[in-house]
């Protein structure tokens, strides 16, 4: 079966820095609906018209993956809004309540980059923000999508974020 939206395919990928640091790897095949939100749309075109065993070598540059880093999107808020377990890493799906800065994109994930004794920084830029990424992929196998996929344009999972991930030594899977 030839991948065309809507279909699910199955991959196995290395994804790397621009200097070969390794950021992913998926050894075990995961689905992802091809025509919805589970991909980078480059992804997307690499894939298209392709069949079981295709393999791919892609070069992402930050505009063709997650952007580029936002200054704008840290700021720091006062550490008593926060719960007392709060940590670098942690995340919160728009700006804290209590938050006082004001104007920033209510529907961005922020990530806690620092916690000092009296405010806590967050970025709202994606992990992967203004990194170029390698990708080398390989397609395990491609299935129809069931209905309940289409309607919502993504399997089972949350869609990837090729790759949601965190730089800096930990692996997203």
């Amino acid at each position: 079966m030839n991948i065309t939206a809507p279909c699910v395919v199955s991959l196995v990928w290395r994804l790397e820095d621009a200097q070969g640091t390794l950021i992913d790897e998926l050894k075990d095949p995961v689905e992802f609906f091809f025509g919805g939100d589970d991909l980078l749309e480059k992804v997307e075109e690499a894939l298209a018209d392709q069949d079981v065993g295709f393999s791919a070598q892609l070069h992402l540059e930050p505009e063709h993956a997650f952007g580029e880093y936002d200054p704008d999107l840290v700021f720091y808020e006062e550490r008593a809004i926060f719960p007392e377990e709060v940590e670098p890493g942690m995340q919160f799906d728009g700006v804290p309540d209590g938050a006082a800065t004001q104007g920033m994109p209510a529907d961005a994930i922020y990530t806690v980059t620092e916690v000092y004794p009296t405010h806590v920084v967050l970025d709202g830029n994606h992990p992967l923000a203004g990194i170029a990424l390698r990708l080398d992929l390989k397609v395990r196998d491609v299935r129809e999508a069931t209905d309940a996929e289409i309607e919502a344009g993504s399997v089972d999972h949350p869609p990837v974020m090729v790759l949601d991930a965190a730089p800096g030594g930990s692996q997203l899977h």
